[in-house]
């Protein structure tokens, strides 16, 4: 896997039991998975009543932006705080992204990830169609282990959201789950994720609840461009996912 960089930890989510690890402190671009940040922020500002789930919140020409989700094709201008958590967590939307960050602030989710004692993991940026000199060079950046840490540590209603999720490309390709229903659970399967995509950045966290155990995994590639690298990696990913899964069923 030449030109092909990995940060993989997967652990018992219950006893922390290591059962994998590949260079899981390796700081490793993240594209939207940094996304995680910024609903926890929003979930701690509704549960402090500092912001109203109902809330409606306006989109604004220049929080526009391309690519993963499904605001930027509809008429509404306004929707509640929630719906957009809600987006982000179930299509990665950028838009709602955009909106969810102007309101709270990179420093507040900054805060949020220090306070959890995240050091190589961050949102560093507003989603962008073009990053220029002047902007931060990516989106997120984060290691294995620290995000197996938040991943696991999670509450509703940020599993909630994410459970939404109906990217399953990566470590879930070879589940069978249903990307469009699987939030109640799916082939005794319960999976709470969120996936990172962008020019040779691949990404994948979460927490997968089988009938045995709870497992909580990071399998974060970045890449040259190029198909071929890309197969490459999600071709690991989903060969890694099925042992994941054996592992929620008490196989590993």
């Amino acid at each position: 896997m030449t030109g092909i960089t990995w940060s993989v930890r997967v652990a018992d989510a219950d006893t922390g039991e290591v059962l994998m690890d590949e260079h899981p402190t390796r700081t490793l671009r993240t594209a939207s998975v940094g996304k995680v940040l910024l609903l926890v922020r929003v979930a701690e500002l509704i549960e402090s009543g500092a912001i109203d789930p109902a809330r409606p919140l306006r989109r604004t020409p220049d929080q526009l932006v391309a690519d993963s989700g499904v605001w930027q094709h509809l008429r509404v201008d306004e929707l509640p705080v929630e719906d957009l958590c809600v987006l982000v967590g179930m299509v990665s939307d950028n838009l709602a992204t955009n909106v969810l960050l102007a309101r709270v602030g990179l420093p507040a989710v900054a805060a949020t990830a220090a306070g959890l004692g995240l050091v190589r993991t961050g949102l560093h940026d507003r989603v962008r169609d073009v990053r220029t000199p002047a902007d931060p060079p990516t989106l997120s950046t984060g290691s294995a282990d620290e995000l197996v840490r938040l991943m696991v540590g999670l509450r509703p209603p940020v599993t909630h959201w994410l459970s939404n999720g109906v990217d399953l490309s990566q470590v879930a390709a070879g589940w069978g789950l249903d990307p469009l229903a699987h939030q109640a659970g799916d082939l005794g399967l319960h999976l709470v994720n969120k996936t990172g995509t962008d020019h040779g950045v691949r990404a994948d966290v979460g927490v997968l609840t089988g009938p045995a155990r709870r497992i909580g995994y990071a399998v974060l590639a970045n890449f040259p461009g190029g198909d071929q690298n890309r197969a490459t990696v999600l071709e690991r990913q989903r060969a890694l996912g099925l042992r994941i899964a054996g592992a929620a069923r008490g196989n590993w």
